[in-house]
């Protein structure tokens, strides 16, 4: 639904022009991958490999997004619908400034994904599934949320009551389970080269 009587504004100073002035492309890299598949260590680890390239970049990570912009929201189906929204919506905003987004959220349904994509111009989503098997992503389980969801005292949590829905083509799969964190790195940077997101003239 739009916001009745309102006028979206053009400004001179467009994403095109920022781009120029930052000498890299901006986009929206969405991680996704069950709780503990290494969304947020492998989203901050490539934010600190663009950053020494002197790109212009922001993390919205899952908790601290849940800490503000959408700390009314619960984990029902609805809600996480609404938080990819916002996230989504957010990270758009971000891309037009000039800004790589990164974004590190379960993100479980594929269908919210999707309309995230279509938010964007074409190209502009890219989709990395951080793969790794449930068992290795609760044995992984620092938080202890898990064990919680096992005993019954969480909810509708991904992987354990809630289902987690893999993408079906996503631009870039990495294995977070056996690959180093390094090479992982490594293999988004490429990958961003490869699309001359950065390091383009």
């Amino acid at each position: 639904m739009k916001t009745p009587n309102t006028v979206y504004h053009n400004a001179t100073v467009n994403r095109e022009r920022r781009n120029q002035l930052n000498k890299h492309k901006s986009a929206v890299i969405w991680f996704t991958g069950l709780s503990g598949s290494g969304k947020s260590t492998l989203a901050h680890s490539v934010e600190e490999g663009l950053h020494n390239l002197g790109c212009r970049t922001y993390v919205l990570d899952g908790d601290n997004v849940r800490h503000g912009l959408s700390s009314n929201l619960t984990f029902s189906d609805d809600d996480r619908k609404e938080n990819i929204r916002r996230i989504g919506e957010a990270a758009k905003l971000m891309m037009e400034a000039g800004v790589i987004s990164m974004t590190a959220f379960i993100s479980p349904f594929k269908k919210d994904r999707n309309l995230v994509r279509q938010l964007l111009p074409q190209g502009d989503f890219i989709e990395i599934y951080c793969k790794a098997s449930l068992e290795t992503c609760e044995s992984r389980d620092v938080k202890g949320l898990y064990k919680r969801a096992r005993a019954g005292e969480i909810k509708n949590y991904t992987g354990i009551d809630s289902p987690y829905e893999a993408p079906d083509n996503p631009e870039l799969i990495i294995d977070t389970e056996s690959e180093s964190l390094e090479k992982s790195v490594a293999k988004v940077i490429d990958f961003l080269k490869s699309k001359e997101v950065i390091n383009y003239d």
